[in-house]
């Protein structure tokens, strides 16, 4: 067995408590200040910057794998985060938009209502998926190039047979904005690298091993490199970074900077969530570190039929990922969550004690 696989096996036995994602967390943050002058503030800045960023995707009010449109005052929902592969330097070089430049992550949520809980799934960029939009299968990264938002998410919707309620999309720039509105984080970087930057020149971010303080540019590095270990590491160290800016946002220090955070992801990001509907998570923020975050991983290996590298994902865990979000969803004819996390604990047990 490879490393690799090893790795993926460890992952999927170790479940996490995790805070929210940052894009998510930012509007209950700014709420929980609401009762106070700078809060009211942020609040009205919170609620222009939202309403600027607002995008339906296409005549699609609602998924169609709903029967009627969600609340999320009291449904359990799914948000799909897009991280979009572009920055100014790629606009200017190569035509990249908004619309039609590759996915550099993707990451679905679900959240469950009456528990507060919430399960993370993220998506490997080279995961050869079917594409619903051109009916050919191919990279899921490609599938913002094909289609768009509309795309990505009827691509995600198919790939799980779970809808897809609401999408954030954010762009290299919201990433570096936020981390130096914050003045910076701490982070332990893991090896020596040399990286490129957000305008594509090669090796302009050099960093040494060990905890120190990363800008944005240095923090995006991080978050894109794979060259030194592999997709799957890539994704832990994202986690890890988004931990870094949550924790370094919550510091008492950092609330006079919320003003420059709000404007920053505001000014890159695009989103069919409206600020009422934001205000819905404001529930999961009074529940602070209680919050059940469970980060599932995609069991899978590398796929070279021609010329092209593939992730190919594992069958087995695909359906087991998709009974699980749609037990989570409480979808119709699922199984209670309780039950189906029993099942998969002793088929565990059982494939570790052969």
């Amino acid at each position: 067995m490879s490393d690799y696989r090893r790795y993926q096996k460890k992952v999927n036995k170790r479940k996490r408590r995790r805070r929210l994602f940052f894009l998510f967390i930012l509007p209950v943050l700014i709420i929980g200040l609401s009762a106070t002058a700078y809060g009211s503030y942020l609040f009205a800045k919170a609620k222009s910057v939202v309403t600027d960023s607002f995008e339906e995707v296409g005549d699609r009010d609602t998924s169609p794998m709903r029967e009627e449109k969600i609340d999320p005052k009291k449904d359990n929902i799914s948000v799909l985060f897009i991280g979009i592969d572009e920055s100014e330097m790629r606009k200017a070089n190569f035509g990249y938009t908004s619309t039609n430049t590759r996915t550099d992550a993707l990451i679905l949520a679900t959240l469950n209502e009456k528990d507060k809980s919430v399960k993370l799934v993220s998506i490997p960029r080279d995961s050869r998926v079917e594409i619903p939009c051109t009916d050919e299968k191919s990279k899921i990264n490609s599938a913002h190039v094909k289609g768009g938002t509309l795309c990505t998410i009827e691509t995600v919707e198919k790939l799980f047979d779970v809808p897809v309620d609401y999408y954030v999309k954010v762009n290299f720039n919201a990433f570096i904005e936020v981390v130096d509105s914050l003045g910076g984080i701490e982070f332990d970087v893991p090896y020596d690298l040399k990286e490129k930057d957000s305008r594509d020149r090669h090796n302009a971010i050099v960093l040494q091993e060990g905890v120190q303080t990363l800008n944005g540019e240095e923090a995006l590095a991080i978050a894109r490199t794979r060259k030194y270990d592999s997709d799957i590491e890539r994704g832990k160290r994202q986690q890890q970074l988004i931990q870094a800016i949550v924790k370094e946002a919550a510091s008492i220090g950092s609330i006079t900077k919320y003003g420059d955070i709000i404007e920053a992801v505001g000014d890159n990001m695009k989103t069919n969530m409206k600020f009422g509907e934001m205000l819905s998570f404001y529930d999961y923020a009074t529940k602070g570190s209680k919050v059940k975050i469970d980060t599932i991983p995609l069991k899978g290996e590398d796929y070279q039929p021609g010329s092209v590298y593939y992730y190919k994902l594992d069958e087995e865990s695909l359906e087991d990922t998709s009974e699980l979000l749609k037990s989570h969803l409480e979808l119709p004819g699922s199984k209670p969550l309780s039950e189906l996390e029993a099942e998969m604990n002793a088929d565990e047990s059982s494939e570790s004690e052969q």
